[in-house]
């Protein structure tokens, strides 16, 4: 009997554990969310700033949209209210407290939700959001591949001439590598903080930022690949 009791007394310790977790985190969502943030499509083709406020609304809390919200994003006219749900979810609802999308966070500050039959969208802090424009803007322009060793492979143009959604056109200059011009990228886009290429067949390859300002495509390898901005 006093085994059963400390097994009881343990699991009711995880369950108030997970209970306290639990409203930890809700409490810090609602007292984190308030301000203004920009929700877009994933790589900030269509943009909407949305300000979340703490003020209760009906069964959530109070936002506003700015004008521009229900042209570019025309999904955007049903929400009137935004709540925490659950553990992690941000809901922006209609007036029944129906969502009319969901959010988790996927890291610090930047939430994603899914709407089917459109797609990924991204709510993330403004300040954060533009200033990620701003290094989109910085990505556009000619580009050198370089292996490990420093020797060049392939030269490209990163556009911003759309090319389907939220993503831009890439072309490779003559004289490539074998493999890079076998990969032969037409698209690009700006996701995370990394640079993909993508081809006409869907395969994709993704650059990441190191100390040296330089994108390495990643995995890395004992002969790493090199994106230096030309």
């Amino acid at each position: 009997m006093r085994v059963l009791r400390v097994v009881a007394s343990v699991i009711a310790a995880c369950v108030a554990a997970i209970g306290m977790a639990h409203a930890q985190d809700v409490s810090t969502l609602k007292k984190d969310m308030p301000g203004q943030w920009e929700l877009s499509t994933t790589e900030r083709s269509k943009t909407c700033v949305v300000t979340l406020k703490a003020d209760p609304a009906g069964q959530g809390f109070k936002l506003e949209l700015e004008p521009a919200c229900k042209t570019a994003l025309p999904f955007t006219k049903d929400i009137v209210a935004w709540s925490v749900r659950g553990l992690d979810i941000v809901r922006l609802q209609d007036a029944t407290g129906e969502a009319v999308i969901d959010f988790t966070e996927v890291e610090a500050g930047i939430f994603e939700g899914l709407r089917q039959g459109e797609g990924v969208y991204i709510l993330q802090d403004l300040a954060a959001a533009r200033s990620m424009a701003k290094s989109m803007d910085q990505m556009i322009g000619d580009w050198s591949m370089v292996r490990g060793n420093g020797q060049p492979v392939c030269g490209l143009t990163l556009t911003n001439t759309e090319a389907g959604p939220d993503n831009f056109q890439v072309f490779l200059k003559p004289k490539c590598d074998a493999a890079i011009a076998q990969f032969n990228p037409t698209q690009w886009r700006l996701e995370r903080g990394q640079i993909i290429l993508m081809s006409k067949s869907g395969d994709a390859w993704q650059f990441e930022a190191d100390d040296n300002a330089q994108w390495r495509r990643v995995p890395d390898t004992a002969d790493p690949l090199i994106m230096l901005r030309q």
